[in-house]
């Protein structure tokens, strides 16, 4: 492994919140692997959310974040050295256009990994070789491994600061065993039917559960009927309130459900153990890095249309995972 680098800079194109989320588990590790070394967050071709609404998580996990620097946007680029009078002992790549390695090489450093150009710019590889692993967080990780020289831990959990969990707790008070029910996603043909979901709060009702509906602003006009269906159910989201505040209340549930969607990834990324639904998107690509995860294809009832799902699978693995937190 050598001596542990003092300045890493870690390059994204940019980050909107399904990828700032999912990189979460990712600064986890390389946080992990180098607690002493100030780390820079990159973001070459547009914003990064770890500027704004996730800035909250990463406090304690990033030094310094740089948003929309221009690296990677076009070759004439080769004519000025980016980022100048700026050195890193190690530079970690997480896009893979080979233009893009080449200006981001021009960055002073001491070791540069990358897996464009199937690893050929990289100072190392990881120990697993240079097969392209199927998620993006397994992507991530491998550039870690190889700047390491060897396989990693899992990503510890996410520490989250104590004002968000204050306010979690206050949102959903200590008492009742909560389970929460993200409905939405970036698509219609990523949703399970929402009367599906409403058969699952009712199993959970009889359980004893709390159902905790998780809505984005595409959901709102579903509210008022899951309400008047569940008067105990609670829903404990605004408008105003960000992503980081819907990863602090996943740490107060004992179980959830979601579809492949970004409040999936912060269910997960909160610690909530999850049941992921799966249809027309690959879970080997876009699985949530939940503690513990249960998925279940929609392949598995004969092709790839969410409807195909039963409630009762879905039911049966949501109770395994409440049962198992008793």
């Amino acid at each position: 492994m050598g001596e542990a680098p003092a300045t890493i800079l870690v390059y994204v194109g940019l980050d909107l919140v399904g990828d700032g989320v999912m990189k979460l588990p990712f600064l986890a590790s390389l946080r992990a692997l180098y607690p002493g070394a100030r780390i820079t967050w990159l973001a070459g071709q547009g914003k990064s959310v770890y500027a704004g609404s996730l800035a909250p998580l990463v406090a304690g996990l990033l030094d310094e974040v740089i948003e929309q620097a221009g690296i990677g946007l076009s070759a004439s680029e080769v004519l000025h050295r980016p980022l100048p009078g700026r050195f890193f002992d190690l530079v970690l790549d997480s896009q893979r256009r080979v233009m893009t390695s080449l200006l981001l090489r021009r960055v002073g450093h001491r070791r540069f990994i990358s897996a464009a150009a199937d690893w050929r710019l990289s100072d190392a590889l990881p120990p697993g070789g240079r097969q392209k692993r199927p998620s993006m967080l397994g992507q991530m990780l491998a550039l870690l491994e190889a700047a390491a020289a060897m396989a990693l831990p899992p990503p510890p959990p996410l520490i989250l600061p104590p004002e968000l969990l204050a306010e979690a707790a206050r949102r959903l008070p200590a008492g009742p065993r909560y389970v929460g029910l993200a409905p939405g996603a970036g698509g219609k043909h990523k949703c399970w039917p929402l009367a599906y979901y409403r058969a699952v709060a009712a199993a959970l009702g009889d359980q004893g559960c709390v159902p905790v509906f998780f809505l984005g602003p595409a959901e709102r006009d579903w509210a008022a009927g899951l309400r008047a269906e569940f008067p105990t159910a609670l829903f404990p989201l605004t408008d105003e309130d960000d992503p980081s505040l819907t990863i602090a209340l996943a740490s107060r549930l004992i179980a959830a459900l979601a579809n492949d969607s970004g409040t999936g990834h912060m269910l997960a990324a909160g610690g909530a153990p999850l049941v992921s639904l799966f249809g027309p998107t690959a879970p080997e690509k876009f699985a949530p890095a939940a503690r513990k995860l249960t998925v279940i294809r929609a392949q598995r009832f004969g092709g790839d249309d969410m409807a195909l799902i039963p409630p009762a699978p879905v039911i049966a693995a949501l109770r395994e995972l409440t049962e198992s937190q008793v």
